[in-house]
């Protein structure tokens, strides 16, 4: 995607924390991002430190200038988030904005048959994971009274969906915490804005899954889902507003979806 000259500017310097930047949106963020401006400094966190190294290669030799701290971070281990922050080196310490990425969808069982660890999984990745980073890393930006927190939400905040009541229910808890972050913000300029996309295509539905195939293939059958790009675009976009703009919640579908429950499929 093309971006003006001013945009672009505004990432100079900047240093972004992206969590679950091994793969999906996260990854298509920190290449986005990358590509608008490379005098950037990144620090790209996730489970698997393995990709995140490969990703940080990559980078650094396709974009000339870059600076990239790759380092393993599970955000469902919250009490692991504040000593993460903490230990930061110096250069990448002061952070100008945070991308809570990270989240996941774990099976589509019904209420009353919902695996327990699921959801404390998906409770503690979605929502404390998020909630622990944003405290962990907001108050830096009070004190230099600068910076952003982009969080990725998602439709089903809005509109449940049979076999969805636990992540939708954490998204939901996401899109109420952004929705009052936002209003403690206002006499600041620290920025938050939420990404709510629809349908994408990355690793989301194989996780929900658990690497089942056929179950992965027909949640996108008869339609053409979004991808990470897709996605990513957007969020390079609302990152590199003026300072004084706001874009405080943005609900992006596939043409062919106006819903989570109203999906057209072509068969």
């Amino acid at each position: 995607m093309s971006y003006g000259k001013a945009a672009a500017e505004r990432l100079q310097n900047k240093v972004v924390l992206i969590t679950g930047a091994s793969s999906g949106i996260g990854f298509a963020i920190a290449e986005e991002l990358a590509a608008v401006n490379s005098n950037i400094k990144l620090i790209l966190t996730a489970r698997s430190l393995d990709k995140l190294e490969k990703l940080k290669q990559s980078l650094e030799k396709k974009y000339e200038g870059i600076e990239v701290l790759a380092k393993k971070l599970d955000v469902s281990d919250v009490n692991s988030i504040v000593p993460f922050v903490n230990q930061l080196p110096k250069e990448y310490a002061d952070i100008d904005i945070l991308v809570n990425n990270a989240g996941l969808a774990l099976g589509r069982d019904e209420v009353g048959e919902i695996n327990p660890t699921d959801i404390e999984t998906m409770f503690q990745t979605n929502v404390l994971g998020l909630i622990t980073m944003t405290q962990a890393v907001l108050p830096r930006m009070k004190e230099r009274n600068t910076g952003f927190i982009l969080g990725l939400g998602s439709i089903a905040s809005r509109d449940g969906y049979p076999g969805g009541s636990i992540y939708c229910a954490t998204k939901a808890s996401v899109r109420s915490f952004f929705q009052s972050l936002s209003k403690e913000l206002i006499s600041t300029k620290v920025r938050c804005s939420l990404l709510e996309p629809g349908m994408v295509r990355t690793n989301f539905s194989m996780t929900r899954f658990r690497n089942d195939q056929q179950k992965e293939a027909d949640t996108y059958k008869g339609g053409e889902p979004l991808n990470a790009v897709d996605i990513a675009e957007i969020a390079a976009f609302i990152l590199t507003r003026r300072e004084n703009t706001v874009i405080a919640e943005t609900l992006v579908f596939p043409t062919n979806q106006a819903s989570s429950a109203h999906i057209y499929r072509s068969e």
